[in-house]
């Protein structure tokens, strides 16, 4: 790029008028063709799976050739005028769910049951070995169904509220209810392991990349192992979106490749070079710098959606004695590494609830105060609390740690330094993300895990952190009462009732202190000014990024005019 294209792209920026930039580089008239470069959210994981059955968590950002029952509502976005930016991976606003394959539903009694009208002439695309093309049926919805409800890998107890699901007809499916459960949209209709697969991809073998196939936006034509995922547009995709009162036919681009990275600055570079032209994570520690050399991206500063979490197995020694586990929480300085570390791009107070969750969320300031001295640094009460629990000279234990995020990476020193001064020392233990991963999945984890931790919805970081048997309770918590309280949120059909019993269960387990709770990082998105139709979402249901994806479109004179 010219230097003299570099200072006319700044002037523009600083002006705020990209449009000026020459006639017609900046049009709100949709524009088809063109490809997309991203690096997704979580860019250094590579598809952990590609088979649903297989339970992870990934899988809907990889696949953005599937769809499902329900998704967001993208008309609401703040890129359709609307309020909702749709940050969270688990939680989407009550009124901003629409269907997606499915075209209506209504609650039916005795018993509980949901009927769902499809949408009809959803097509499968033909599938050179592996399947014909085809209309989408309510058999692929209750094939899919029981085939991931009774996968071996299946989280335990995730989809035990619905008793069976049924075709009633060629384009009605029936949900039948064991019990009433808030969160069964997520659970079974946009959330993580909610796609609907065709039993010819299964026959043919799911789990090989080459045999995807599904009703979405965009068909997987090439995986490059820890590199990138290669799509093209869906030329039977069936959804549109309206534009200006028009309605445009979905995608609009040509082709989306999706890119994994291993090396911080190699995903930076990429992006300060134009090889992306979306970078959905960037850490505060970069933003300066990109700012000052790719000086025409567009900003998204996102709130905390979660924080990093050290959790401590309390089924061993020396944490199941919750003296310890408070003292390690007061030995941590977290206004110095809000301050020091994150130089002010953190938030003290972010999990188990976000305050992207309304009334569901609490404020540190409205905690009880055995809950607030947990975030105050106090080194003598911590080195009190040690000796009366028979540790003044301290301990040692290992703490693993994710090798592919240089944030974590980064920190955990800083936090191993503040508990070496009670006399607390850490073995870090970097480990690669599926192995870590397959550790918490089957129990055999380090007695420290230290995480970047997700809140998914109200209920469920509760539920997946903090009840027994589940893989991401690495702190193995086992309450049974913590649980049985947990599960009445579930048959609550009145939200302020949910939304009490939340706050109590909440309180509860910060003060039982089964983790370090630390401050949870502010993250920032950036986009090339072509990119349009877009405003940093990031989820349009659990971990879904195709229906964002398949809204924008390139301006590819503005591009052509920025030098690129």
């Amino acid at each position: 790029m010219r230097k003299t294209q570099v200072l006319a792209a700044v002037a523009a920026l600083l002006g705020g008028q990209w449009f000026s930039l020459s006639a017609g580089a900046q049009t709100d008239k949709p524009q088809y063709g063109a490809s997309l470069e991203i690096a997704a959210a979580n860019y250094s994981v590579a598809p952990m799976s590609w088979d649903i059955a297989d339970w992870a968590w990934k899988l809907p950002a990889d696949s953005l050739q599937l769809e499902q029952l329900f998704a967001a509502d993208l008309n609401k976005a703040r890129s359709h005028g609307g309020k909702y930016r749709f940050l969270t991976d688990a939680w989407l606003p009550p009124d901003a769910v629409r269907g997606e394959l499915a075209e209506s539903w209504a609650w039916k009694e005795s018993p509980l049951r949901l009927e769902i009208k499809l949408r009809k002439g959803v097509m499968f695309p033909a599938k050179p070995g592996v399947m014909a093309q085809r209309e989408l049926t309510a058999e692929d919805v209750v094939f899919s169904f029981n085939r991931t409800a009774t996968s071996p890998k299946k989280v335990a107890g995730f989809l035990d509220y619905l008793a069976k699901v049924e075709a009633l007809d060629r384009h009605t499916v029936v949900m039948t209810f064991n019990h009433y459960q808030s969160d069964w949209d997520y659970r079974y209709a946009w959330g993580h392991f909610s796609a609907i697969v065709p039993k010819e991809v299964v026959d043919a073998g799911a789990g090989n990349w080459r045999n995807a196939n599904g009703t979405g936006p965009f068909q997987l034509v090439d995986v490059v192992q820890g590199s990138s995922q290669s799509y093209v547009k869906n030329p039977l995709y069936w959804d549109k979106d309206r534009i200006g009162g028009q309605d445009y036919a979905l995608p609009f681009v040509d082709k989306l490749n999706i890119r994994v990275f291993k090396d911080e600055a190699a995903v930076l570079t990429a992006l300060r070079t134009a090889k992306l032209d979306i970078l959905e994570t960037i850490r505060w520690s970069a933003v300066d710098e990109l700012k000052q050399h790719a000086p025409a991206l567009k900003w998204q500063r996102r709130p905390a959606t979660g924080a990093v979490t050290l959790s401590m197995r309390t089924d061993t020694k020396p944490f199941d004695d919750i003296r310890v586990r408070r003292a390690l929480n007061m030995a941590i300085n977290r206004q110095e590494i809000i301050d020091g570390y994150y130089k002010g791009n953190a938030e003290l107070f972010a999990f188990p609830q976000s305050a992207e969750f309304g009334g569901f969320f609490e404020p540190l300031s409205a905690m009880p105060e055995s809950v607030r001295e947990l975030f105050e640094f106090n080194l003598d009460k911590a080195r009190k609390l040690l000796a009366e629990a028979g540790y003044a000279k301290g301990f040692s234990f290992k703490v693993q740690v994710c090798a592919c995020d240089p944030d974590l990476l980064d920190l955990l020193p800083l936090v191993a330094a503040q508990l070496d001064k009670v006399g607390v020392k850490i073995e870090i233990v970097p480990t690669e993300y599926g192995a870590l991963y397959s550790m918490m999945r089957n129990g055999t984890a380090a007695t420290g895990v230290f995480r970047l931790n997700g809140i998914g919805n109200p209920p469920q970081s509760l539920r997946r952190d903090f009840v027994a048997g589940q893989y991401f309770n690495t702190s193995r918590w086992d309450d049974k009462a913590f649980e049985q309280r947990l599960e009445s949120v579930y048959t609550e059909r009145d939200e302020a009732k949910q939304q009490a019993t939340i706050h109590a269960l909440s309180r509860e387990i910060l003060d039982k202190a089964p983790y370090i709770w630390l401050p949870g990082p502010l993250r920032y998105s950036a986009w090339w000014p072509w990119v349009r139709n877009y405003e940093g979402e990031l989820f349009a249901g659990g971990m879904r990024g195709a229906p964002i994806y398949a809204r924008i479109w390139v301006d590819q004179a503005m591009k052509k005019k920025l030098g690129f």
